[in-house]
């Protein structure tokens, strides 16, 4: 059974969302003074590849420890947007024309975005984390009819960054967008519907994992069963987690 690694490595090289420190990895015991090693690590838990529970969007959601095996492995639609483009919006209907999509899917988006980060050949972390492209709010209420088990994105954020507190934390980049596609931010991300893909959907148990990467050029417009393997903490908002596709197993 071939198995295809949808993850970026973990490192102290990984970056942290804007704004979020780094990981750090330590030494307390070595082989020279104690006979074997051991480490530490301090981390936040939207680092590399990473799985959030409800309770990182809304108040009084369950944490990473609740999401049921059954929600983290199932059948999957993997859809190739990578036309979208810089800071472009892309719709429900764009992954339809790529891929069968069910309800209680597993929905997978390819952007092409992952060859921007740290460590890859075209790295570019601004263009990463700052002018992906993402969805809307229309995105997240469709989300929630289909009741995906959760959403993958090869991006640093499910929400477009212009529909982040990036657009306040990069007021350069937000002048930037305006500029170049002729609207405002407010006006084409309104304030109440911030973050929407971190609000509606994870209200309704849809929730999703940034920064896949690995080998997900390789799935491109095709169904499979995909698997998220979070660590099981309890009262964890998020986990670094490894993300696999089983090619060979039917998807129905």
């Amino acid at each position: 059974m071939r198995v295809v690694d949808l993850s970026h490595p973990v490192t102290i090289h990984s970056p942290g969302w804007v704004g979020y420190p780094g990981l750090r990895l330590w030494y307390f015991q070595t082989h020279q003074t104690h006979g074997i090693v051991s480490q530490m690590i301090e981390t936040p838990l939207h680092l590399s590849t990473h799985l959030d529970a409800e309770m990182h969007g809304v108040s009084g959601g369950r944490d990473i420890a609740t999401v049921p095996l059954e929600q983290c492995v199932g059948p999957a639609a993997i859809a190739d947007l990578s036309e979208v483009g810089e800071w472009g919006v892309y719709t429900p209907e764009l992954v339809q024309r790529k891929v069968e999509v069910r309800p209680r899917d597993i929905l997978i988006i390819h952007t092409g975005w992952h060859r921007y980060y740290a460590g890859m050949p075209e790295e570019d972390l601004v263009t990463y984390f700052c002018r992906h492209p993402g969805p809307d709010h229309r995105f997240a209420e469709w989300a929630v009819r289909m009741r995906f088990r959760w959403i993958g994105v090869d991006t640093g954020s499910a929400d477009h960054p212009m529909n982040t507190s990036i657009r306040d934390k990069r007021p350069d980049l937000a002048r930037e967008f305006e500029r170049r596609t002729g609207a405002r931010v407010e006006e084409r991300f309104p304030a109440e519907h911030l973050f929407c893909m971190h609000r509606e959907p994870f209200r309704h148990g849809v929730i999703h994992a940034e920064n896949l990467g690995g080998e997900i050029a390789q799935l491109l417009n095709r169904r499979c069963v995909v698997g998220a393997f979070p660590w099981k903490l309890v009262g964890g908002e998020a986990s670094i987690c490894r993300i696999v596709a089983f090619p060979d197993l039917t998807a129905d």
